[in-house]
């Protein structure tokens, strides 16, 4: 499906990508990976065709339709649901047709291709995707132009999925999303029915999504079977292969110029000598396995303060007069690593800032210690970085009366040692600079570490790098992230964010996945906690209760069902019979009966999906 031919690019005379070449098996899922600054976007770009390369081409089958977000975010007033709609061309371009077209030979082409591409349920698809991608009801009626970047982006992929490209170019699509929406992603990309080229640094994700790895170094593309494990397998194999033959290489070329230094000036064995040196200029050298000195992170470790460094005792918090969260009871302690959970808007990084004491508490009680440092790393900071200036600048401003020596070694922790150290930050990778920032909040060795989305702009093998950094540091973590490969390793308590508060957590995370998967979002505070005898009691009581309910429910749905169905059918005969059609539907256009066919059609899908609900609910209570 794409074949990726002998690509040259060649960017400020530095080559990026050095003939690379690739075929992707037809409706593969393939997960892009190299280090920063190694030339995925780069390459997406050219298969996007918004880059030319200087050799080589990226080549589809005739026809094909190739999907990729835009850097800009979409804008305007427009609403996140009318835009996902728009995002199909064809059934708009038909819908404008329709409305203006006189010619019913043509109008009636034009509602059999409708029918064709089921156009009357892309409300009911546009509204699944905006779901899960984090848009309830609500937010996909407001204007694109009352979101954050960040909601923007969600909704430029969310107009992609629903486009359903025959290739599908995906350059990191999880950095603007919180674990919930991944997860749903991950979900959606596994039965998406095409193929898939997917840049991401989340080792989960690739597991789950992808059945090949395609790996980019140094400007040369190899393509490997399976998740990302199995990648990290068929590297070190491979890599173990590599030094091995390079190490008997070295041994066979000091063999060979051995034999010449000894043999060249003697006339019998003079020959013999010359046909080494032949050997010696046919041989090809075998490049090291190269691993990358400056992937480095090294916390500094804090001196110790006596427990708790912070307790929140019904603490609420919030902006201006606007209470965000209420209720926090937390305590935390110097060897804490805690994992912040719950969809993005549910107030995490206003915990975060709280604990941070970038916000004061509104009411309740919130002590901390006097002694205690916070680093606080967010992505704003990142990029407020001034691209003018070196690392050493940035971090000689922040350790004001600090020696040459110590500035640089702060920065050595973070590797940025020798020429990076005076390397422009507009030079820099997205992942230097989140390592630059990093180091810069960690100048002081603070007792505590804040750490929003850190992972961003990182490459897998710096999320390593980072997650060993974070296990070796000898203060407390607080971590908001969507890799759970990361939450996973470093924490090892999880505060769930939702419903207006923040509690503990008293799952593992995978329960949580299995939760969030499940749907059941409004348990997700109970869930985790063992219920007593005489809770057990009541609960029973409470299930036959809930189970009456849910009978009435699946009734109602039921016969919700079997009106909007008939209602279908007239309409369906009105648009194909229209003489014979009821008089309230005889009376509308076809464009008209096309809208209300929908309306019907997405009332209809929701009616099924509190049938099927109530059932499966009844079903779990009489079990």
């Amino acid at each position: 499906m794409l074949n990726i031919n002998d690509i040259t690019v060649r960017l400020g005379g530095r080559v990026i990508l050095d003939g690379a070449s690739a075929a992707l098996p037809p409706r593969s899922r393939v997960g892009l990976i190299g280090r920063n600054g190694a030339g995925k976007s780069t390459l997406v770009r050219v298969i996007a065709g918004l880059l030319e390369p200087d050799n080589g081409a990226a080549e589809m089958p005739r026809g094909a339709r190739l999907g990729y977000i835009a850097q800009e975010a979409p804008a305007g007033s427009a609403t996140p649901f009318e835009t996902v709609l728009a995002a199909d061309v064809e059934r708009a371009a038909l819908l404008a047709e329709a409305e203006a077209c006189h010619d019913h030979d043509r109008i009636g082409e034009i509602h059999e291709r409708l029918i064709a591409i089921d156009a009357h349920a892309a409300p009911a698809r546009a509204a699944r995707i905006l779901v899960g991608l984090g848009f309830d009801e609500a937010a996909q009626a407001r204007p694109l132009d009352s979101f954050s970047g960040g909601w923007k982006m969600r909704v430029a992929l969310a107009a992609l999925l629903f486009s359903q490209p025959d290739v599908l170019l995906l350059d990191e699509p999880s950095n603007h999303l919180d674990l919930e929406a991944v997860l749903w992603l991950e979900d959606f990309l596994k039965s998406y029915r095409a193929t898939i080229l997917i840049v991401s640094h989340e080792r989960d994700f690739l597991n789950n999504v992808v059945d090949h790895i395609l790996h980019l170094d140094r400007g040369k593309l190899t393509l490997y079977p399976g998740g990302y494990d199995a990648f990290e397998r068929q590297r070190a194999e491979r890599q173990a292969q590599q030094a091995a033959a390079r190490e008997k290489q070295l041994a066979e070329r000091a063999k060979l110029q051995d034999y010449v230094a000894r043999n060249s000036a003697r006339a019998s064995t003079a020959k013999q000598a010359q046909s080494r040196v032949k050997a010696l200029a046919r041989m090809q050298p075998i490049a090291a396995v190269v691993d990358d000195p400056s992937l480095s992170f090294d916390f500094p470790d804090p001196s110790e303060l006596r427990p708790p460094l912070i307790t929140l005792d019904m603490a609420s918090v919030g902006y201006g007069e606007t209470t965000i969260l209420s209720r926090l009871n937390l305590r935390l302690d110097p060897d804490d690593r805690i994992a912040l959970l719950g969809r993005n808007g549910n107030g995490k990084t206003t915990l975060a800032r709280l604990l941070a004491a970038q916000l004061a508490p509104m009411e309740g009680g919130m002590t901390a210690s006097g002694k205690m440092r916070v680093g606080y790393f967010t992505q704003y900071q990142v990029e407020e970085l001034d691209s003018g200036d070196t690392p050493l600048e940035h971090m000689t401003r922040q350790m004001k009366g600090a020696t040459p020596g110590a500035v640089r070694a702060q920065l050595g922790r973070f590797g940025f040692s020798g020429d990076k150290a005076t390397t422009r930050v507009g030079k820099l990778s997205g992942g230097e600079r989140a390592r630059l920032a990093l180091a810069l909040i960690t100048r002081d060795a603070p007792h505590m570490l804040i750490l929003d989305e850190p992972t961003n702009h990182l490459d897998v093998d710096a999320r390593e790098a980072l997650i060993q950094a974070l296990n070796a540091y000898s203060g407390a973590v607080v971590v908001v992230s969507h890799d759970r490969h990361m939450l996973e390793t470093t924490a090892d308590r999880l505060v769930l964010v939702d419903q207006g508060t923040a509690r503990e957590y008293d799952g593992s995370l995978d329960d949580y996945i299995q939760l969030v998967l499940s749907g059941d979002a409004k348990d997700a505070a109970k869930a985790g906690r063992k219920a007593s005898k005489k809770e057990d009691r009541r609960a029973a009581a409470e299930a036959r209760e809930r189970g009456q309910a849910l009978r009435k429910d699946a009734k109602a749905a039921e016969a919700e069902i079997a009106r909007l169905g008939a209602e279908r059918s007239a309409i369906d005969h009105a648009m194909f019979a229209p003489a014979d059609a009821r008089a309230d539907l005889a009376k509308l256009t076809m464009t008209e009966l096309m809208r209300r066919r929908a309306e019907v059609q997405a009332k209809l899908d929701a009616a099924e999906a509190r049938w099927l609900e109530a059932s499966e609910a009844l079903e779990a209570v009489e079990a």
